[in-house]
């Protein structure tokens, strides 16, 4: 071994999504959003969209109203006319990341759209209802069938908005759970008040104070193993002691 340095082995814990409808962080960022999905009875013509930036909680509510109410999840990108009359047998259809339809060229993204079409039309006949996700509202996704278009527009729509700091630091705390830390609160206030202020950024910060907290062989963290953390990444001075 040379005099630069040891080796050091790390080993990356397993990142387990808690999903259940316990674990769904509520403030008023996404109090509205998670009070009108979770409603299914009350969505206008029964028919619903959400939207909200990536790591928001999107999925994790998708998952919280299939633990109240039979539903069947399907990815806008592996949607398909064939599927939807089976689709359809569920009182709910939760149909994720419809943004995405964009990505596609348009001979791969036409059997989705009319998928999601036949839905909407299901939808409106009150053989089911209907979910929509993505990152932005649907009137911001560029659907290729005009009529799929239009309809997608004028559905009612619940948004997540930016994390307020209640869901900042209940975010980072659940994030953290799930990589298994055990986060304490002031170093999650701590990490909250220095996070990029998007679910992006503190899925990055957790992801970070995991990384250092393996290289310590610690699983929990305190205010000065996020303080370290913090300062390794170049983000802010360490300012407490272990």
């Amino acid at each position: 071994m040379s005099e630069a340095g040891t080796l050091q082995f790390t080993f990356a814990f397993p990142v387990r999504p808690a999903l259940g409808l316990a674990d769904f962080m509520v403030t008023p960022a996404n109090a509205h959003a998670a009070d009108t999905v979770l409603a299914p009875a009350r969505w206008p013509d029964g028919r619903l969209a959400l939207s909200g930036p990536a790591g928001s909680g999107k999925t994790h509510l998708a998952h919280a109203l299939m633990a109240k109410v039979p539903a069947e999840r399907v990815d806008a990108l592996a949607l398909h006319p064939d599927a939807v009359d089976a689709l359809a047998a569920a009182p709910v259809v939760i149909v994720e990341d419809g943004d995405r339809l964009a990505r596609l060229p348009a001979k791969d993204a036409q059997p989705a759209e009319d998928g999601l079409f036949h839905l909407y039309n299901l939808a409106a006949s009150g053989q089911t209802r209907l979910l929509v996700t993505g990152r932005e509202a649907p009137a911001r996704w560029s659907i290729r069938t005009p009529d799929l278009a239009s309809r997608l527009q004028s559905l009612a729509l619940a948004e997540i908005v930016i994390p307020d700091d209640a869901l900042l630091s209940s975010l980072i705390v659940k994030l953290g759970r799930d990589r298994g830390l055990d986060i304490e609160g002031p170093a999650s206030a701590y990490l909250a008040s220095r996070t990029e202020r998007s679910f992006a950024g503190v899925a990055r910060t957790v992801a970070l104070v995991d990384e250092c907290a393996t290289l310590r062989k610690r699983r929990g963290v305190t205010l000065a193993l996020a303080a370290a953390a913090m300062k390794e990444a170049g983000t802010a001075e360490n300012t407490a002691e272990e």
